[in-house]
């Protein structure tokens, strides 16, 4: 593993980071088959309908403050470390949730997992974008989501085999196993690197130019991919200083179009119906008259077609486009709500089976569309400098509407039963609507010349920002500014010059990996000085 570099490291960090959304869909999915079991029930004293859904819902009360909270303390002590706090939280909120007693202590592990989870499903999608190259970035944040999907579908299975127990361990046992989980992602933070553009961001610019070239130079940190990304990113630090954009009153003022896309997408991604199907599957089976066990199995083989539907975008959302997906998607799950409630309302010898048809084409469509895309869009959109408080807000909104759908849904399908799916099938039509009239395509471009696709450039006209892009032609802007020498010639010893990369000063690459700082793979380099 320490030799890694290339795509083999970063195809394993991706996959290794992907253990944090796998642990967020474990948990989303474990409930799910837990709530219909008869030893859960007798435990718990029959629960009603409206403590299942507060039991199930409460977990998104906790993941949504604490991803308000990430914002910040990703940006303050880095996206491994948070990775990292975030698995050992998961791990204590799921012992609780192990050997809990009561429901009162099932509801608490509930909340502190959720904290956990917050600040996994935050900072995982913005550590993937920030290691991921232009030309597979879609690819590598699909694979993300996959091993999202793996974790739900996963926990159905344990779920079903564990409700052959005759005990109080055929829940316990799902539920322990989300510790074991979280101490394997746990034990990894400590190996896997920093992003690079949070280090050169800090000003670990020696430590960011290693990243790199382990990254996207093998290991070569003379390779030109690896320099040329290097003054990329620093230029675009360098610039975000200068204007001193740092605030959310700052990100909701420039970049309220950016926020708002953001936003909507984890809200649709939500309100298109996905989590009436994700904590309360075997419900909806048994509520098509499916019963015990067969509807634990009847979610299980539902959430092996949601597993390979999440397999196509890895080779597509870079080919076709986040549009085309998200649009497809919508329409295809639409289709599928609406057929669910008509067989619903129908309620003839063959409903079951017709509704199970509808509900796997309903998650294989969400896996390959509103699945993914929604959790690559918002910090692929973002600028550096907010990225993790941009993709902070739209996590929140996810959790937000995570939270009332799945505390909504067992209420509405006793009260409104099949017109449930319609509603839901609606909100599928709107989001059409939405991505149609203001969603631009990403796809291949590099996260910092987003802001020239939402028009909204972050360079301000003036002498520091024209110095910085070599920009000299461009007229002044007519307030003066009270700067008369070039940005540039402000910058520390070594530093001139678009933000370049620091020169090497002998020394030459060698096998031996560096052990210090994360790195993994790192090769050994006789370094200049940091600037001071």
């Amino acid at each position: 593993m320490f030799s890694l570099t290339g795509k083999p490291l970063l195809y394993f960090t991706s996959v290794f980071v992907s253990l944090g959304v796998f642990l967020f869909g474990y948990d989303q999915g474990v409930m799910s088959g837990i709530i219909t079991g008869f030893y859960f029930k007798e435990y718990f004293h029959e629960p009603t309908r409206a403590e299942i859904g507060t039991m199930v819902s409460i977990l998104e009360v906790g993941a949504f403050v604490s991803s308000l909270m990430v914002g910040r303390i990703g940006d303050i002590i880095g996206r491994r470390k948070t990775i990292m706090y975030g698995a050992f939280i998961f791990i204590i909120g799921g012992a609780f949730q192990t050997f809990a007693v009561s429901m009162s202590e099932m509801i608490l592990g509930r909340v502190v997992a959720g904290f956990g989870v917050g600040m996994l499903s935050t900072i995982v999608p913005v550590y993937q974008s920030e290691i991921s190259p232009p030309h597979n970035r879609g690819k590598l944040a699909c694979i993300e989501f996959t091993g999202n999907i793996v974790g739900y579908a996963s926990s159905v299975w344990v779920d079903y085999f564990c409700s052959f127990i005759n005990s109080n361990m055929s829940w316990r046992i799902p539920l322990f196993l989300q510790c074991a989980m979280g101490a394997l992602l746990f034990g990894g933070s400590f190996l896997i690197a920093e992003t690079p553009r949070w280090l050169l961001d800090n000003d670990h610019d020696e430590e960011g130019l290693v990243v790199l070239a382990n990254l996207h130079g093998g290991g070569d940190i003379d390779s030109p991919l690896a320099k040329q990304e290097y003054r990329e990113i620093k230029q675009s630090v360098l610039i975000h200083r200068l204007e001193g954009e740092r605030s959310y009153t700052d990100m909701w003022k420039k970049y309220k179009k950016r926020v708002l896309i953001a936003m909507s997408s984890q809200m649709f991604a939500q309100l298109n119906g996905i989590n009436v199907i994700s904590y309360y599957a075997p419900l909806v089976f048994e509520e098509a008259g499916w019963v015990g066990r067969s509807a634990i199995l009847m979610t299980g083989i539902n959430g092996i077609v949601y597993v390979c539907s999440t397999i196509p975008p890895w080779y597509l959302v870079d080919k076709w486009g986040r549009r085309p997906i998200l649009l497809s998607g919508a329409v295809i799950m639409a289709i599928s709500l609406a057929s669910v409630a008509f067989w619903m309302r129908l309620d003839f010898a063959h409903t079951p089976a017709l509704v199970v048809i509808s509900v796997v084409i309903f998650n294989a469509a969400f896996g390959y569309s509103w699945g993914p895309i929604p959790w690559l869009y918002p910090p692929e959109i973002m600028p550096l400098t907010i990225r993790a408080k941009g993709a902070s807000l739209s996590t929140a909104t996810n959790w937000a509407f995570n939270w009332l759908v799945g505390y909504m849904t067992p209420i509405l399908q006793e009260t409104i039963k099949w017109r449930l799916y319609l509603m839901h099938a609606a909100f599928c039509c709107l989001s059409f609507v939405l991505v149609y009239f203001t969603y631009p395509e990403t796809s291949g471009i590099n996260l910092e010349d987003m802001d020239s696709l939402f028009g909204d450039k972050s360079v301000v006209n003036t002498p520091d920002s024209r110095s910085l892009l070599g920009d000299r032609d461009t007229p002044e802007p007519d307030v003066p500014h009270s700067y008369t020498d070039a940005a540039t010639d402000r910058l520390p010893a070594g530093m001139q010059g678009y933000g370049s990369a620091p020169s090497s000063r002998g020394g030459s690459v060698v096998g031996s990996p560096r052990r210090g700082n994360s790195v993994v793979g790192s090769p050994k380099r006789d370094f200049p000085q940091p600037p001071v």
